[in-house]
């Protein structure tokens, strides 16, 4: 790497004491004081709505502080000054990435600062050759001419990077650099994140998973209603301690026991296919079936057809076969008949397709069954409010009333949200699909909590995560995906066997193959 120091030095990189910020009125941090240190990589750990982010934003300068400083060896950073803070080597990859879509990769590495000829024409050679001389120093084998949007999540992150080392970054901020990428691509960015370390470089990122923070990490910080609640080298905390920390109390078992099942079959599906995971006329298509109470998994890499599956069960994107709950067939291509059958779908990306974040509680709840609470094209305000409120209640969302907006929630509340505004009607399969993605730990065990009990209601529940951990202990039994097909079916004993991680990964990437339901062969 080009940028920063060799080795660690004596003197911290950057300083916060003191910082404190509200919203509204609310605090949000309290008075937060810690350091960064050359060449080592730092986690804050909290529940969504700790402070986490917010503190980047102040550092990096997006956010000016209420009260305190952010110091760069010892000089005082002007607040609420991002060009301040880029000047001064620090720089933020946020959350929801900056980069243009419709710009090539080298623009977007150059956009502001631009290289030119001598007679003042864009310099294009010349940025091409040192954007692909950064990215390859990445492990990046891409064109800089590459257009930015047609590259996946991770590469684009990675390539965020590679801007701010350009520009002089050794102080970088990663805000959920993983929230939103496959395995393979995790293992990329933390081999990124050991690099920069090596090279004298300082790193602060945000994670809610534990086995990230020991991958890299050698320092935690961790936040609780915005204030600083530890700040200690990684090798001097347990798991447990870290959560603790986090939620202010212990964490029983992340998750809960299983209830059994019963034998009703509740969702069969014959020979579904589904668009964009088969070419059409192949035979290639879906056979399962769910039983009431029981928890289907569905794994597989990103592209294997998870989400694809679970939108064509809900009407989206089936091209032909038959789905049926309950004994009876649900008109194929329509949402509205799914949910009129008893189907209801907690989509992927909560924010985009999930909630509409501008309105309140109540409103967003009504959105699925809203026809349910009108009389003569009148809603019925009493029976509306009351009905959300039993079912916002069932899943123990924490909010200021109804009234709120679902953007002002944290993620695991968000998600509540989206979740319970099924539970206003009978619901008989539930389609899940990444249900805890961007969500704290404290929020997750509660949400498996939930599933779990769903399931043990009644429901049929199919479950799609890229989490190997919820499959192996949430699952009563599980499909493996492979290239839009079923690679494997895998009962509790399969999933309980200590090699089932592995086994799951080589099955989703080809590298084992089946040759009955639930066999496989090296």
């Amino acid at each position: 790497m080009r940028t920063g120091q060799t080795r660690p030095q004596a003197t911290p990189a950057l300083t916060a004491e003191g910082v404190t910020k509200a919203f509204g009125g609310i605090p949000v941090l309290r008075g937060v004081a810690f350091e960064l240190w050359p060449g080592t990589i730092t986690a804050i750990a909290g529940e969504n709505g700790a402070g986490k982010s917010t503190l980047m934003k102040i550092i990096s300068g997006l956010y000016p502080a209420d009260a305190g400083t952010v110091s760069r060896h010892g000089e005082h950073l002007p607040a609420g000054n991002v060009q301040a803070a880029i000047a001064r080597g620090i720089s933020i990859v946020p959350q929801e990435l900056a980069s243009i879509p419709e710009l090539t990769v080298y623009e977007n590495l150059y956009l502001g600062r631009e290289r030119r000829t001598r007679f003042g024409t864009l310099d294009r050679s010349a940025m091409i050759a040192d954007a692909s001389a950064a990215l390859l120093e990445f492990g990046l084998g891409i064109s800089p001419t590459e257009r930015m949007g047609g590259l996946p999540v991770g590469v684009r992150q990675i390539i965020e990077i590679v801007k701010a080392t350009t520009q002089g970054a050794t102080v970088i901020l990663l805000d959920e650099p993983t929230s939103a990428i496959s395995g393979r691509e995790v293992e990329t960015l933390l081999r990124v994140m050991r690099a920069l370390r090596d090279a004298g470089v300082s790193l602060l990122f945000t994670t809610h998973k534990m086995e990230e923070i020991r991958a890299v990490a050698d320092r935690v910080v961790v936040l609780r209603d915005g204030q600083l609640i530890v700040d200690e080298p990684v090798h001097a905390l347990t798991d447990d301690d870290i959560v603790t920390a986090m939620i202010g109390r212990e964490l029983e078992a992340l998750f809960p026991d299983l209830a059994p099942m019963s034998p009703a079959t509740v969702l069969e599906v014959e020979g579904l296919e589904v668009e964009g995971l088969a070419p059409a006329g192949s035979e290639t298509g879906f056979d399962f079936e769910v039983r009431r109470g029981e928890i289907l998994g569905l794994a597989g890499l990103v592209g294997a057809g998870r989400t694809e599956l679970l939108e064509a069960l809900f009407g989206v994107r089936a091209r032909s076969g038959t789905v049926r709950v309950d004994g009876v067939a649900v008109a194929a291509g329509s949402p509205q008949a799914a949910i009129a059958a008893g189907m209801a779908l907690v989509p992927e990306d909560r924010k985009e397709a999930g909630a509409v974040l501008a309105l309140s509680i109540l409103d967003n709840a009504s959105l699925p069954r809203i026809g349910g609470f009108t009389r003569s094209g009148v809603i019925a305000a009493r029976r509306r409010r009351t009905a959300i409120a039993t079912a916002m209640t069932s899943v123990a969302l924490r909010s200021n009333g109804l009234g709120q907006e679902v953007g002002t929630l944290s993620g695991g509340n968000q998600q509540k949200v989206v979740l319970g505004r099924w539970l206003t009607g009978e619901v008989d399969v539930l389609l899940l699909d990444e249900p805890t993605r961007g969500v704290d730990i404290g929020a997750r065990s509660e949400i498996y909590g939930l599933i779990v009990e769903l399931a043990a209601r009644g429901m049929a529940v199919v479950l799609a995560s890229s989490d190997l951990p919820e499959i192996l202990s949430l699952s009563h039994r599980a499909l493996v995906l492979a290239d839009g097909a079923v690679a494997a079916e895998l009962d509790k004993r399969d999933l309980s066997h200590p090699d089932a991680q592995d086994r799951i990964f080589r099955l989703a990437s080809g590298q084992l193959s089946t040759t009955a339901s639930g066999d496989t062969n090296p």
